[in-house]
């Protein structure tokens, strides 16, 4: 059955209208992903792996989150002129369909390459690269027109920097570009509360709790969550499977939603999975309870397989997913019927997926991947009790 596109943005779409729903920029590994090992090798010796995969990390997971949910999607990185830069370019641009055109190759530069090991729901990984040959600002230019663009703040790259030329985020917001800024671990351990100041530049700030309380010195998510929302006019704060709250101070609602039950397997990528979704409920307008919901089941989907970008689902594992969930609330139970009730509005969504939309897909070197669980795992609806043959969503192959 051939992939067909689901568009949730299509009512919207005028021929005025921004070139692209997301506009992105960042560095592009090679994840190189190894799982079911016994455990870590000791010093001087080989172990086995049950299974492994291969597909473009770093800024790539964002991206392909966002093109798998639909949006136009274009992304501004720099890739090798090695087999590793030829393999994520042909995966980003012609599997997942994002929008390369303001990348750039440069010869006689390695790709960073990333080496993911995953034990017992843990994961060490090894990574070798070199600063890329350009900043990205000067890479890119002048940005094409977007709805959004996804930022990490950073003291190093300032949106709004005096010492810097203008940063190309600050630009696509002047060309009417919404700003949706996270933020990554300080290991120095400062956490500057400086770098908060860039906030007055953003649309919604969504970084996790523990990052949330340490740059703003509070003692609490909830505390942080009110500290950030004094700065940015949406302030989320994820607390990964405890769920996520949120500020919209424009429209006024304040939303805690609690996250799907779900067996984790690897959280790589899942905190761009949610940045992805709530980004597509804010450009469709939608509640603020409800964004982080969808939100919180792409991310839900995500923690299911292995692999950052090769976990993204697409809206035909989302339909998938809503299907069981009816039919779980129909068989009864408190919890199948509470599910049902919070993500009662995609039902006004998934009737218009088309039967062959876009699913999660295994991008790899080696044409085949192999990073799914031996074992049926629990769906985000079904309880850790109840019975384990519920199918659930698996990566597909190529």
């Amino acid at each position: 059955m051939s992939v067909q596109v689901y568009d949730p943005l299509a009512s919207d779409r005028t021929p005025e209208g921004p070139q692209f729903d997301v506009f992105l920029a960042g560095t592009v590994f090679l994840d190189i992903i190894f799982t079911g090992l016994p455990a870590m090798p000791a010093a001087g010796t080989e172990i086995w792996a049950e299974g492994m995969g291969s597909c473009p990390g770093g800024i790539a997971n964002l991206a392909i989150a966002t093109s798998r949910l639909g949006l136009r999607t274009s992304l501004a990185a720099a890739f090798g002129d090695d087999d590793y830069g030829d393999f994520c370019w042909r995966t980003l641009e012609q599997q997942e369909s994002v929008d390369l055109s303001r990348s750039r190759r440069f010869e006689h530069w390695h790709s960073p390459v990333t080496v993911s090991m995953a034990v017992d729901r843990d994961r060490s990984m090894v990574t070798h690269g070199h600063p890329a040959p350009m900043p990205a600002s000067e890479m890119i230019g002048k940005p094409p027109r977007s709805k959004a663009v996804i930022v990490t703040l950073s003291a190093d790259e300032a949106l709004d920097s005096p010492d810097s030329p203008c940063n190309w985020a600050e630009l696509a917001r002047r060309d009417g570009a919404l700003i949706f800024a996270d933020v990554g671990w300080d290991p120095s351990g400062d956490w500057s509360p400086s770098v908060l100041d860039q906030l007055s530049l953003c649309h919604a700030f969504m970084p996790n709790a523990i990052e949330a309380v340490a740059y703003t010195g509070t003692d609490t998510p909830r505390d942080a969550l009110y500290a950030i929302a004094d700065k940015v006019p949406v302030a989320v704060v994820t607390e990964g499977a405890h769920g996520a709250m949120a500020i919209d101070s424009m429209t006024g609602e304040e939303a805690f939603v609690p996250a799907p039950r779900v067996t984790a397997l690897d959280p790589t990528g899942a905190g761009d999975v949610f940045g992805a979704g709530f980004v597509l409920g804010t450009l469709s307008r939608w509640p603020l309870a409800d964004r982080l919901a969808f939100a919180q089941v792409c991310a839900a989907l995500a923690v299911q397989q292995f692999g950052g970008s090769l976990a993204a689902p697409g809206w035909g594992d989302i339909a998938d997913w809503w299907h069981d969930v009816r039919a779980a609330a129909d068989r009864g139970g408190a919890y199948g019927s509470s599910l049902a009730r919070r993500y009662a509005f995609l039902d006004r969504l998934v009737p218009t997926v088309p039967v062959g939309a876009v699913r999660r897909a295994a991008a790899t070197i080696a044409r085949h991947a192999d990073v799914g669980p031996k074992t049926p795992q629990p769906q985000p609806d079904q309880p850790e009790d109840e019975d384990p043959d519920t199918p659930r969503v698996p990566a597909q192959k190529e």
